[in-house]
């Protein structure tokens, strides 16, 4: 993936004995290098400026070996989707089942996940599905929550996004993490309602929290529930 300002290339880099993913970006707007890890890769993300030489990057990473080996031990354990995987589909944990037979193609069921089709495709119809799901759920909160503070949402999109949890632009178009599916309701309704807001004050001010305190919901407590778990979830898939 490459845009005229950045590009994006991967690697791998032995640090500690190990043989570690790393994702090296230029970018061309990059005043130094940044160091960071790739908690969906569990490896490393190297930021260089345009003109920085790759071995200067990779230099810093092995001054920093210490402290990249510490962090990447401490992420929770990948969850990859197959079956007898567990995920916590609306807060709840539920077990992903493979029932190649069926021709129901994703059915939610109780505690279960009933995946039909070749075990393959069970990755990609769950990660569909769970996307459908997310988009469906952020839709029933979000245009009720519009309306009672007067405003008319453009569209809504759902996308695999990882710096944030959702985003409102100028014209009205609510996007969210498709991972949301995967938080408790009450930590979803703050995310929606935090966007809803943002179709009143494309800002952060009091009269912002002040609309997002009046849709009903509790961000202190949803603001920590996500700085806890945020590396579990984006850990699943």
């Amino acid at each position: 993936m490459a845009t005229a300002n950045l590009s994006i290339e991967r690697e791998t880099i032995s640090l500690g004995g190990r043989q570690i993913p790393l994702l090296v970006r230029r970018n061309r707007y990059a005043r130094r290098i940044v160091l960071r890890i790739d908690i969906e890769a569990g490896g490393l993300a190297l930021t260089l400026p345009g003109r920085t030489a790759l071995a200067e990057g990779l230099a810093l990473a092995q001054d920093r070996a210490d402290w990249v080996i510490r962090c990447l031990d401490k992420l929770p354990a990948r969850v990859t989707f197959e079956d007898g995987a567990r995920i916590p589909l609306l807060g709840v944990e539920t077990t992903i089942r493979h029932a190649p037979a069926t021709k129901l193609g994703v059915v939610h069921n109780g505690d279960d996940l009933i995946v039909a089709g070749r075990r393959e495709h069970l990755p990609r119809r769950v990660t569909d599905w769970l996307k459908r799901q997310a988009k469906r759920e952020v839709t029933l909160r979000a245009h009720p929550m519009a309306q009672r503070i007067e405003q008319t949402i453009a569209a809504i999109a759902v996308r695999d996004t990882r710096s944030r949890w959702g985003s409102c632009t100028p014209d009205k178009k609510l996007s969210f993490c498709w991972r949301l599916i995967l938080t408790p309701e009450w930590v979803m309704d703050y995310v929606v309602a935090h966007e809803v807001a943002h179709l009143r004050h494309l800002d952060h001010s009091a009269k912002f929290w002040a609309t997002v305190a009046s849709l009903g919901v509790n961000p202190q407590q949803a603001r920590a529930w996500l700085d806890v778990h945020a590396e579990r979830l984006q850990r699943i898939g």
